[in-house]
């Protein structure tokens, strides 16, 4: 499951350039047009996200998830939320590299945060989700420097 670990880890590290390239660490919690969410909620929420898809569902981590404040918290440090990453990374990685050909297509059950499915269909819906949101903050970022 290279291949997985490895899209993972490149979209994580791109999360983290892209929140690196703030000029100013306020940006990162400033909303702009008709983006409802800032970088920093979606930073926590990708973590939040593939912490409990990957690592509690498929892992079997124990990661207790607070989607609620994925969303709520304000303010954080830029360095809390590039550790958040990093975390990120440390937790889902081993996940991944366990998995072999017939854990793709066992079945997880769905919960209040993720629509279950085979273990090849998570890692693809949170593999999407995740480009989603990066695609935003690139977005956001390039909006708010260009001013």
């Amino acid at each position: 499951m290279k291949d997985y670990r490895e899209l993972f880890e490149k979209y994580l590290n791109q999360l983290k350039d892209e929140i690196n390239l703030y000029k100013n660490e306020s940006d990162v919690w400033r909303l702009a047009g008709d983006v409802k969410n800032t970088p920093g909620n979606l930073c926590l929420h990708i973590c939040g996200n593939l912490k409990h898809n990957i690592g509690a569902i498929i892992g079997k981590t124990g990661y207790i998830r607070n989607r609620d404040s994925e969303f709520s918290r304000k303010n954080v440090p830029k360095t809390e939320l590039l550790k958040g990453v990093d975390s990120t990374i440390e937790m889902i990685s081993p996940v991944i590299d366990k998995l072999k050909d017939d854990d793709m297509k066992m079945e997880f059950q769905s919960d209040s945060f993720s629509q279950g499915g085979s273990a090849g269909m998570i890692l693809l819906r949170v593999a999407s989700h995740l480009g989603y949101h990066l695609g935003q903050i690139n977005y956001h970022r390039r909006l708010i420097s260009n001013k």
